[in-house]
């Protein structure tokens, strides 16, 4: 079999990366909803511009495609991606869509220099776009970059190389592991605006030592920036740090001549996003691969037969790679307004935007009991008191995602239905959600039985007080109110008198307070009928000798 790599060329290529991140916010106030894009758009000199969606009110017009991708989705799915309209304001709904994005313009193209190539790779930048959604504090980036007329090695170069925010390792001539040479964001102008600084293995190695952080490489800060990392220097409101895995999840769309020419190597290459090699060759053994199709390839489209001219589009979901390829010369598959490529850049994203979305959303809430666990000092009551109201704040958090973020199906679609089951099977979504749920929910049921807990022990002590008081209370109440005739007597003299009475009963409530516990099992022993008078005095003399046990 010849070797595809040179001579295959891909004639429309595209490939969206989706980079979720958790924002760093303050947790302290239960019912504190944070904005940051309203930090974002109040910050001077942002590159950064909210987008006015074509669903809000002020615009004039709906597009056809915009409609297609709407009626594609179930009713509660619309909600969370376009908002609920004018009636939902009305009815007290949170009207727009609670999903907040933001876009610049300024980066137009990339310039990728591979190891071992001589001449760059420029590639066009189509969109950047930032993802803010309410009440949850994650940001998704999504950088989509296009190319046309690739060799296929270039293609699996890009998708391999570009999206990696540092370096795995470094080789002994001092490159940077599965990344590319050098990665740079350029103007219109084609003048550089940043680039990686993947060979710097010292800056990465020293920010590992010292914030125990993995560090991002100088082209991804420069992207986000007034964004900045979480453990970094640099001042700014919306801090960040990374959720995932190194490699960004990512989306490709490839059209080919003849897709059939792509041998079984090639395919599974794509779809796992593995490094370019022989394409008589398969990326992994044989047995490790050969519930490669069943498990992860969407083959509505495809036949291996080629029976119908139509029949060569396969779609490959891995969980953290979404690609599409198909055949350039067939409308099924290239069709501006009705075809997959539309679906690529509409509906098929939104899928991938909403499964990693909630991916990263469940994550971002394990690592806040986590955070505040591990910040928690038993011996320390402010401490208590801070691990107390992070763990409710968490558990009002889950539970408003739950009901606004969490669906396990958004679509009656076919297509889309299918796709967004598979992604979340490869995701493991569902098992996650329930990890999720039982830990915030076991972390709940602690609290509310320390809560129960300080209750009965408040009661326990105040019952004991009521017994103690009742002696004297009922004391004086045999002898009489009238003990001491003060009718004749001057104010000065009744205020001596009730100052007399007041303080020592005070303080003997409050020293019966502090030894409660104590006289509670002191009163606990002397109701046990069956214990001996010696056992009785023994917790009598415990009241103020001894230590007392901690049950």
């Amino acid at each position: 079999m010849a070797d595809n790599l040179q001579s295959s060329i891909v004639r429309d290529f595209r490939q969206t990366l989706l980079w979720p991140i958790q924002l760093m916010t303050d947790h302290s106030s239960l019912s504190a909803v944070n904005y940051p894009w309203q930090v974002l758009k109040d910050t001077p000199n942002s590159p950064w511009v909210e987008i006015q969606d074509e669903f809000l009110q002020a615009s004039p017009h709906l597009s056809e495609t915009r409609y297609q991708e709407f009626v594609t989705f179930l009713p509660f799915a619309q909600r969370f991606l376009y908002g609920e309209g004018k009636h939902g304001r009305e009815a007290g709904g949170y009207g727009e869509s609670p999903i907040h994005i933001f876009t610049r313009t300024d980066i137009s193209q990339v310039r990728m220099t591979l190891q071992g190539e001589r001449e760059p790779l420029i590639l066009r930048v189509s969109h950047v776009e930032l993802y803010f959604f309410f009440d949850i504090d994650v940001a998704m980036l999504a950088f989509e970059v296009t190319g046309k007329e690739l060799p296929l090695k270039s293609a699996m170069e890009v998708m391999y190389r570009l999206g990696r925010t540092y370096p795995n390792y470094w080789d002994d001539s001092g490159e940077a592991g599965h990344c590319a040479q050098l990665v740079e964001w350029l103007d219109g102008q084609g003048q550089v605006i940043a680039r990686s600084d993947y060979e710097d293995k010292a800056r990465y190695l020293a920010f590992v030592k010292e914030n125990h952080v993995p560090c991002v490489s100088l082209h991804w800060l420069a992207l986000l920036h007034p964004l900045v990392p979480h453990y970094s220097d640099q001042a700014g409101e919306l801090r960040y740090r990374e959720i995932e895995y190194q490699r960004m999840p990512l989306m490709a769309y490839l059209s080919f001549d003849d897709v059939s020419q792509l041998s079984r190597g090639d395919l599974i290459r794509l779809g796992l996003v593995c490094q370019p090699w022989h394409s008589e060759t398969l990326p992994f053994t044989e047995q490790f691969l050969q519930a490669f199709e069943k498990n992860n390839c969407y083959d509505r489209y495809w036949d291996e037969a080629r029976q119908d001219p139509w029949s060569t589009t396969r779609i490959m979901c891995t969980g953290q790679n979404f690609v599409v390829v198909g055949s350039h010369q067939h409308r099924v598959f290239t069709n501006e307004r009705t075809g997959i490529k539309r679906h690529y850049q509409n509906q098929y994203f939104l899928l991938f935007l909403i499964a990693h979305f909630q991916k990263a959303a469940l994550l971002m809430l394990s690592d806040r009991m986590v955070q505040a666990i591990s910040r928690l000092n038993i011996q320390s009551e402010d401490s208590v008191k801070v691990f107390r109201s992070r763990i409710r704040n968490a558990t009002a958090v889950f539970l408003r995602f739950t009901h606004r973020y969490w669906f396990e199906n958004v679509s009656d679609q076919a297509v889309a239905k299918d796709l967004f089951t598979l992604m979340l099977r490869q995701l493991d979504s569902v098992s996650l959600f329930e990890k999720t749920r039982r830990r915030i929910m076991d972390m709940a049921e602690y609290l509310e039985g320390e809560e129960i807990k300080r209750q009965a022990d408040t009661v326990v002590r105040l019952t004991v007080v009521t017994i103690l008081g009742l002696i004297g209370t009922m004391t004086s109440g045999l002898l009489g109110m009238n003990l001491i005739d003060l009718t004749q007597a001057s104010l000065l003299e009744k205020l001596a008198y009730f100052s007399i009475v007041f303080i020592p009963v005070s303080l003997l409530t409050f020293y019966t307070v502090i030894k409660s516990r104590r006289l509670s099992l002191f009163l606990d022993a002397l109701s046990n009928e069956g214990a001996g008078l010696g056992y009785k005095l023994s917790k009598l003399r415990s009241v103020w000798v001894g230590r007392l046990d901690d049950h």
